[in-house]
């Protein structure tokens, strides 16, 4: 019998607490120890049950993805296109009957994806036929009047279309290219939106980061290690137990005991006493989801036993800055009314201004689709600073305070939590940290 992979998930965060910290990276077997991969699952239930919704929401009677091999569009594997060779058609369309989808597939993947049971048709296309053609055939006998093409300027998981294939589409379907139309909305509606089982996955991920953060301020040594030491021991906690990286290796994690360097990678300054150390850390579970998590710490001075009144102040003011930016995450709220609501605190409280976002999505990638959440004090806010919160985003949020140090450096207190969307308001993936993690000499 097959152990149910979270099952095996929760038993191995039970694991975790007993797990010593050794220097040398254990061999794991990621599928072993973390259980069968549930995308496949997932990939189907996402779309049966959540794109009908979104070709609604964006308006299209059907969407149109070219799949191929080695320039792959990168929806792909979203939709069961990961292992195409030729050219192959993907189509998901709502008519009378209900929602649909097919694929137009050569013959050499065909029988592998029709085995993945994915979709409701696989047709093998015969030699010398196009899968292009087929479905631009297949469209016409429909009498779709809006079709999405992956081809936008403004989101990247929604521009697989390259310039040759657009102008193949346009020829073969002639006069009715006109019905051709970007699928920016449709992504947008179908990717911001995660399933309850993958917000479950994404809060183990959100544990994980956070508890070995903490493990890692532990190893620190005032006066002999350096922010690059601690970066290394969070690399090898990602070999040992063999998950992925949040985002670009060079720069994950960044450990910054120093001035602010934003998205950097860890350098080799020794952390001393008075530091204020910021690490930005994300890792990835079953090679799809993601979390962002940062924690902050406060090297003692010689005979300090409590951070300073300062420190602890700025610490309270980020800390508040994010409970405000929690409550004001609520269905039909904009994302520049969720960074509006911190940046009137940080105001208040004296903050430097800072120039990043209060928050972005988070899931598949750390800055994954949906609505950002920044622009609260502009009076041009990007456009995705203007779409409304829905149940079942999820979202990386920092509560901030910047301010200027001794030397005119600044630095900022940026505690970044994790949440979900909820039907009544938000709630955080995993308890947000309370109190400054205090580091002592000895």
């Amino acid at each position: 019998m097959k152990v149910s992979c979270y099952l095996v998930s929760i038993l191995c965060l039970v694991l975790f607490a007993s797990c010593s910290s050794n220097t040398q990276v254990q061999s794991i077997d990621p599928e072993t120890y973390w259980g069968e991969n549930p995308w496949p699952e997932i990939r189907k239930e996402r779309i049966n049950k959540l794109l009908p919704n979104a070709l609604k929401a964006a308006n299209v009677d059907c969407w149109l993805i070219l799949c191929r091999e080695n320039n792959n569009d990168p929806i792909a594997d979203h939709v069961g296109g990961e292992n195409a060779g030729g050219l192959a058609s993907f189509l998901f369309y709502n008519d009378e009957n209900g929602f649909h989808s097919l694929v137009f597939s050569p013959g050499g993947e065909s029988t592998a994806l029709d085995e993945l049971d994915i979709h409701d048709e696989v047709r093998n296309i015969s030699s010398g036929s196009s899968a292009m053609k087929d479905a631009v055939d297949f469209i016409a006998s429909k009498g779709f009047q809006r079709v999405a093409i992956n081809s936008s300027s403004s989101n990247a998981m929604a521009d697989g279309l390259s310039y040759t294939q657009r102008q193949q589409l346009e020829d073969l379907i002639g006069e009715d290219a006109k019905k051709l139309v970007s699928s920016t909305e449709l992504v947008y509606e179908w990717l911001s939106i995660k399933l309850p089982q993958e917000v479950e996955i994404m809060r183990k991920a959100a544990q994980l980061t956070s508890d070995w953060q903490i493990e890692a301020y532990q190893q620190i040594i005032p006066g002999q290690s350096t922010d690059a030491d601690i970066a290394k021991f969070l690399k090898r906690k990602i070999a040992e137990y063999g998950v992925g990286d949040g985002w670009n290796p060079d720069q994950n994690p960044n450990v910054n005991s120093g001035p602010d360097r934003g998205h950097s990678y860890a350098t080799d300054k020794v952390i001393m006493p008075g530091d204020v150390i910021q690490i930005d850390f994300g890792i990835k579970l079953y090679g799809r989801w993601v979390s962002d998590i940062q924690r902050f710490a406060y090297v003692l001075k010689e005979g300090e036993t409590v951070a300073p009144d300062d420190i602890q102040f700025y610490w309270e003011s980020s800390k508040a800055g994010s409970r405000a930016a929690l409550a004001a995450m609520k269905p039909g709220a904009k994302g520049s009314q969720v960074d509006l609501a911190q940046r009137i605190l940080m105001e208040a409280a004296g903050s430097e201004s800072v120039p990043w976002s209060t928050g972005h999505p988070v899931g598949y990638v750390a800055h994954d689709v949906g609505p950002n959440l920044g622009g609260g004090r502009s009076t041009r806010p990007r456009a995705a600073a203007e779409k409304l919160l829905r149940e079942g985003m999820t979202f990386a949020f920092d509560g901030f305070h910047a301010w200027k140090r001794a030397d005119g450096t600044e630095k900022t207190i940026s505690v970044e939590e994790m949440a979900v969307v909820t039907a009544s308001g938000a709630e955080y993936l995993i308890t947000p940290q309370e109190e400054l993690i205090l580091i002592s000499l000895n």
